[in-house]
């Protein structure tokens, strides 16, 4: 009797060791299987996917681009991929327009990317010679001489003209020292554009040794107004006060000069004939 209970329990230890070894078995068969899988899915992804043309691709611009147009200037075809794809160098492809003031460029692991261009704001125009014939040249916030028009569009009514510019071209930038001139007239235009819009002209004079003056020529006075190269909102407040004074004054002066903070001025003598 001990001795049948004794080999039925060995039996049973027997039986439960070899399902066990089967659990064990089918468990690293599993787990093998999943390695594989794994494995593989590491491969398509950081190895294969990598190397597949982007799927999806946002080009986000301006009017004077279509998509096709700024996929063609950043160099960006059916067969780029993520990994063929150099972010700085297709930045740099874009920004070699002149249209374009920045461009952001990013990609997303695997298959992404996003390409986002700002234009240039023209900040004022001026005049140039084109084949004979005169055509406005755009002017951005950084002095760069961007666009070539043949009429001012709504797009940039209001624009001041800057004159005395030795021969202006496409491509160009004013000189360092008339910088802060176009960002305070883009200032200007942002918070008070109704006192921009009283100024049809401003003329750039450079001084004998260093800088520049300003010479304003407003709409509705034939008063011209010298200042010094800082164009301010209080600047053109103080002079439509000035101009307001000699308002059908026969005697108003041709010019009133501000450079010294205080409006001073020739009185035209009477003919005497």
């Amino acid at each position: 009797m001990v001795s049948d209970f004794s080999h039925t329990a060995h039996e049973n230890i027997k039986t439960r060791a070899k399902s066990s070894k089967k659990v064990e078995k089918t468990l690293k068969r599993l787990l093998f299987i999943a390695g594989i899988i794994l494995v593989a899915e590491l491969i398509w992804l950081f190895v294969i996917s990598p190397f597949i043309p982007f799927s999806t691709i946002d080009a986000y611009g301006f009017s004077e681009f279509t998509r096709a147009e700024i996929l063609r200037l950043a160099a960006i075809d059916e067969t780029s991929s993520f990994m063929s794809t150099n972010v700085m160098e297709v930045q740099n492809r874009l920004l070699n327009n002149i249209l374009v003031e920045s461009a952001k460029v990013s990609k997303r692991f695997p298959d992404k990317l996003t390409i986002s261009l700002v234009p240039r704001r023209a900040a004022a125009v001026t005049l140039t010679d084109n084949g004979g014939r005169q055509n406005l040249l755009y002017i951005d916030t950084h002095g760069v001489f961007y666009k070539i028009g043949e009429t001012a569009s709504t797009e940039y009514a209001g624009l001041p003209v800057l004159s005395g510019i030795e021969n202006p071209q496409l491509n160009m930038q004013l000189p360092a020292g008339l910088i802060p001139l176009v960002e305070n007239i883009s200032a200007i235009a942002a918070g008070s554009p109704e006192l921009l819009s009283a100024i049809s002209e401003i003329k750039i004079e450079q001084k004998a040794w260093d800088g520049y003056d300003l010479l304003l020529y407003p709409v509705h006075s034939s008063i011209r107004v010298r200042v010094e190269n800082n164009l301010t909102e209080e600047v053109l407040r103080f002079m439509l006060l000035m101009l307001n004074v000699f308002e059908n004054d026969s005697s108003a002066p041709a010019e009133i000069d501000f450079r010294s903070g205080m409006g001073s001025y020739k009185i035209k003598e009477n003919s005497l004939w």
